[in-house]
């Protein structure tokens, strides 16, 4: 049995990727500075992993296979962006390193598609549509520069580590009780973005279910192994967000992507999980289409 230590184990995506790991047969560690974590978690810890020695002391104690490594402040502008800042790298870099010298084979950092730079006060415009990983990253606040320096840290240990590294990007987060009109992590409901485009338009309409993601990340844990060291993964929805083809609403929303946005017609969205259907063989299950209450 894998045993593999979920960081952040009480949050959004944390909770159905506890549910998700325990379900394929992995033994889960929920570790967590909130109460929260499911009770498929085989044992679970509160601990400040901004605190390199509690850091060590987790991965000591459980000796995890695998650690994913979700832990963060997870929404831009929800504290001090000193405060953001700090905590998010001072938590990567915590447990990157205590997980490396602690033996761990696998590890999973969590990123996200903000570090692409949508929603710059300055103006922003992609370089290209559909986005891919290829894409320059452009962070204008402490949240997405945060995440480009976590993922920047993975890299650090992946070139300087026996553990296999990776980095995945899932696209905003829709938790199960969302569907039926929980707030989602912006405030609104999936119902208000969908019918109000400019919500969803800022970040280009992108959404996964947070199973999806669970999902995406079972499949590249298992398969971390055989693939490079270092990969950076997004992990979206096979559909945008949105009632309309994002070749009519981008262009409204956002003033400038006419000429890149005609390519993006029916339901196709803004990002682009094609790597991780090619070098995992794994593409999302689900859409608002079929999992919206209304």
């Amino acid at each position: 049995m894998t045993r593999t230590l979920v960081t952040g184990s009480a949050g959004r995506l944390g909770r159905s990727l506890v549910t998700s790991l325990a379900q394929a047969g992995h033994e889960v560690i929920g570790v967590d500075v909130t109460a929260g974590t499911p009770d498929d978690a085989a044992a679970t810890l509160p601990a400040d992993l901004t605190d390199l020695g509690e850091a060590y002391d987790v991965m000591t104690r459980f000796r995890p296979d695998v650690v994913v490594h979700l832990a963060a402040i997870a929404t831009p502008f929800s504290r001090t962006e000193g405060v953001i800042f700090r905590t998010n790298t001072q938590l990567a870099f915590n447990v990157c390193e205590a997980a490396s010298n602690s033996g761990v084979g696998r590890v999973v950092v969590a990123s996200s598609p903000t570090v692409i730079g949508y929603g710059s006060p300055s103006g922003w415009l992609p370089s290209y549509l559909p986005i891919d990983e290829e894409h320059p990253t452009a962070p204008w606040n402490a949240y997405s520069l945060s995440k480009v320096v976590a993922e920047q840290t993975m890299a650090a240990f992946a070139r300087s580590s026996e553990t296999r590294f990776a980095a995945v990007r899932p696209c905003f987060v829709v938790a199960p009780e969302e569907w039926a009109g929980a707030p989602t992590q912006s405030g609104h409901t999936i119902l208000e973005r969908l019918d109000r485009p400019e919500i969803a338009g800022v970040s280009l309409f992108n959404y996964i279910d947070a199973r999806d993601a669970s999902d995406m990340i079972g499949t590249l844990v298992e398969r971390l192994p055989g693939l490079p060291s270092g990969e950076i993964f997004f992990a979206g929805a096979a559909d945008a967000l949105a009632r309309r083809p994002l070749a009519e609403l981008l262009p409204a929303v956002m003033p400038g992507t006419g000429g890149q946005a005609h390519v993006l017609t029916d339901s196709l969205p803004a990002f682009t999980s094609a790597k991780a259907a090619r070098l995992l063989g794994w593409t999302a299950k689900r859409s608002w289409r079929t999992e919206l209450e209304i």
